[in-house]
């Protein structure tokens, strides 16, 4: 409870007061101080034990930050759609999941079950490769300066040139998490969808640092649809004149929210965004792949306009939601 308590984020929150807050952080700088008190000594000095405090709220903070929008994703997920069918909104609204191989730029034919599973699967990787990020990093940054191990050489990957090496421990890693995801799936009762192939020292994703690059995309890919979808629900709430609009444009917001989930999790896990099926599809990094294409198609989507309404400018950009 000492260590929770020193390590914790204290973030603005609604429900509580300023005072609340300042009590919070007290606490922690109370929490921090004792664990000074217990642990410090030679050789261990107690400006390294606030660091090792400040390191772990340092972890926090970035799962906070980017593990939070994938669980958001998860629970809209469960939420909204049936593993087993297509979800039914009134006699003339059917909302499913399906996608067909060469039909909207889908490179994938799944069946609603099977695309359900496929997209929450994803998703509960891209959780599991966030929530071991730390570890990953330090591996890649090992990969990249083993030059005398695994040299590298410098290719022109399609994507201009690049630092093509090999990456034995971060690969390694990764195998790791994966296998752990896909035990997960089958002790549910569930089995893997799609391939287990893992791109990595390939023109893909040339090396240990473009993986960890690519990975850390997931928040921003994720983020402002989140931000988006509860920015629309506050304003239908608050403004009467929006909520008019999203009525008479939309059928409204609930009606919305689900056309723009609906969209993401068929067009965003459809094995697009590549030439061929090797780099894209339905392997480990293909997944993201596809994720990225719908980002670029985002302005030719119907409901752009109200993402633009909320605030969104760009998946890179300041949201002010």
């Amino acid at each position: 409870p000492v260590l929770e308590a020193a390590s914790m984020e204290i973030l603005p929150d609604k429900g509580l007061s300023r005072g609340e807050i300042q009590r919070l952080i007290k606490r922690k700088e109370r929490a921090v101080e004792h664990l000074v008190d217990k642990y410090s000594g030679h050789p261990l000095p107690p400006d390294s034990v606030r660091l090792c405090c400040y390191s772990i709220c340092d972890n926090n903070s970035y799962l906070n930050s980017d593990r939070r929008p994938v669980d958001q994703m998860l629970q809209l997920l469960d939420q909204h759609f049936a593993p087993d069918g297509p979800t039914k909104k009134g006699e003339d609204v059917c909302y499913d999941l399906s996608i067909l191989a060469g039909a909207e730029g889908s490179r994938l034919s799944h069946s609603h079950a099977r695309q359900f599973h496929f997209a929450r699967q994803s998703l509960l990787l891209w959780r599991s490769i966030i929530g071991d990020m730390f570890r990953l990093w330090s591996l890649a940054e090992q990969d990249l300066l083993s030059t005398h191990e695994v040299p590298y050489s410098l290719k022109d990957t399609g994507q201009g040139p690049h630092r093509v090496q090999q990456c034995p421990r971060t690969y390694r890693a990764m195998q790791q998490v994966l296998r752990s995801v896909q035990g997960a799936v089958v002790v549910s009762g569930g089995e893997w969808v799609g391939s287990s192939m893992i791109h990595m020292g390939d023109h893909n994703v040339p090396n240990a640092l473009n993986f960890i690059d690519k990975y850390n995309q997931v928040a921003r890919i994720l983020g402002p649809v989140v931000r988006t979808l509860e920015a629309l629900e506050t304003l239908a709430e608050e403004d009467a004149t929006a909520a008019q609009l999203l009525d008479e444009g939309y059928g409204g917001f609930e009606a919305l929210r689900l056309e723009i989930l609906h969209d993401f999790f068929r067009g965003a896990f459809d094995g697009s965004g590549a030439d061929n099926f090797y780099d894209a599809g339905s392997c480990i990094d293909g997944r993201l792949t596809s994720a990225w294409n719908w980002c670029n198609t985002l302005p030719s989507k119907p409901y752009f306009p109200v993402f633009k309404l909320v605030g969104f400018a760009g998946f890179d950009g300041e949201f002010d939601g």
